[in-house]
């Protein structure tokens, strides 16, 4: 066997089960080991109706994403723009941590590295065009992140959140190490690119509002969101997924039906990485700043805090935690200065809000909002097919 062997190519389908016991979203895969010739029509037919499913909720998100940008205020575009790059952050992370049960605190470094790549190609006199843009801080995140991946692959529990939280404290140090390229304390600023005449010709045809360059930025990180999302969701249903959760549930199963552990967590790793660095490039355009300031450990504490509420290993769950990142402090804010409060104390009761939410979340939803839902529904259907024989 080879060293990344999925557990679906396992002798007699041993695999197979092991990795279908470890999968909550598809339960019938745990069946396939016992029967050799359906598991094999499973694997042909499951990837092809997979992907088109996907594609039709793409399509679907894309239309509803059209429509919410153009029916909202500026303002409310910039928020949109914001939960972009969280929500690309919080899927990769969900992925490493939801999928694979590897704790990270040092995603706010790697969205630092993907900020500077993408801040220092349009530094240039003639930048190069975005998307290559965005795929260099993808590569340039991507590959940091498989040399921490590479470091702490033996590490489990608190000890990889040590190494992890030890490089969101120094990554972004190096900005100020290196003050005369990265800017230093000041960070650097980011110019990002005008709208092109095709997006305002769409936006005239569309809406007939006016294409601003928030309202551009905002499609931009809703384009890079659904991408991402389209193939993390690909990624998730496949073998690959499916060997990360049985790492994950069982990892003495999973090493003895020749699955190497630590490449699949190394690999992981730069999933979630590449995820990170695309998440810093968006934000680099959106807040057009990079600076040592804006990816301290309390944004890789913020991102872990939303797939925490959202539900781990949901990419829904991962959207809905970074809304409230995004949604919840300004309404808090809005809602305490409506009540008679300063400023300074409407801004202090945001965040003692969103942690009584996330105290609440941990009581009553430990499996997070989109788990426990799913777990709920997946009691009643139990229950329903319980009782049908005895009503027979």
């Amino acid at each position: 066997m080879s060293d990344l062997q999925s557990p679906t190519t396992g002798k007699n389908g041993a695999g197979t089960a092991t990795a279908g016991k470890a999968s909550e979203e598809a339960p019938t895969e745990a069946t396939a080991g016992a029967d050799e010739p359906t598991a094999t029509r499973r694997r042909s037919l499951l990837p092809q109706s997979t992907l088109l499913r996907h594609l039709v909720v793409l399509l679907i998100a894309a239309v509803g994403a059209v429509v919410l940008l153009e029916i909202t205020d500026p303002f409310t575009n910039s928020q949109l723009a914001t939960l972009t790059y969280y929500a690309i952050a919080a899927g990769g992370l969900t992925v490493l941590t939801g999928m694979n049960g590897q704790i990270s605190l040092g995603h706010g470094a790697l969205m630092a590295v993907g900020a500077y790549t993408t801040a220092l190609f349009l530094s240039a006199d003639e930048p190069l065009p975005l998307p290559l843009i965005l795929l260099a801080a993808i590569v340039t995140a991507t590959a940091v992140g498989a040399l921490v991946g590479v470091a702490a692959a033996r590490l489990h529990g608190p000890y990889l959140a040590g190494a992890t939280l030890a490089l969101a404290v120094g990554l972004p140090g190096l900005a100020i190490y290196f003050h005369d390229v990265l800017g230093g304390e000041q960070g650097m600023r980011v110019r990002a690119p005008r709208a092109p005449e095709a997006f305002e010709s769409f936006i005239s045809a569309v809406s007939g509002n006016s294409a601003t360059n928030t309202k551009w930025l905002a499609y931009l990180g809703a384009i890079c969101l659904l991408i991402t999302y389209f193939l993390l969701a690909n990624l998730i249903r496949s073998r690959i997924g499916r060997t990360w959760r049985a790492v994950r549930d069982q990892e003495v199963a999973a090493e003895l039906a020749g699955i190497n552990l630590g490449a699949w967590r190394v690999l992981a790793f730069v999933v979630s990485a590449a995820a990170a660095g695309l998440a810093g490039g968006v934000l680099a355009l959106v807040v057009r700043l990079a600076a040592p300031s804006g990816f301290t450990l309390v944004l890789s504490l913020a991102l872990l805090t939303a797939i925490v509420i959202g539900g781990l290993g949901s990419l829904l769950g991962a959207l809905l935690g970074s809304a409230l990142l995004v949604f919840l402090p300004p309404f808090v804010t809005d809602l305490g200065a409506g009540w008679g409060l300063n400023n300074t104390e409407a801004a202090q009761l945001a965040p003692f809000v969103y942690g009584v939410v996330l105290i609440l979340a941990m009581i009553f939803a430990p499996a997070g909002f989109v788990g426990t839902l799913r777990m709920r529904w997946l009691t009643r259907q139990a229950k329903r097919s319980a009782a049908q024989p005895s009503r027979g």
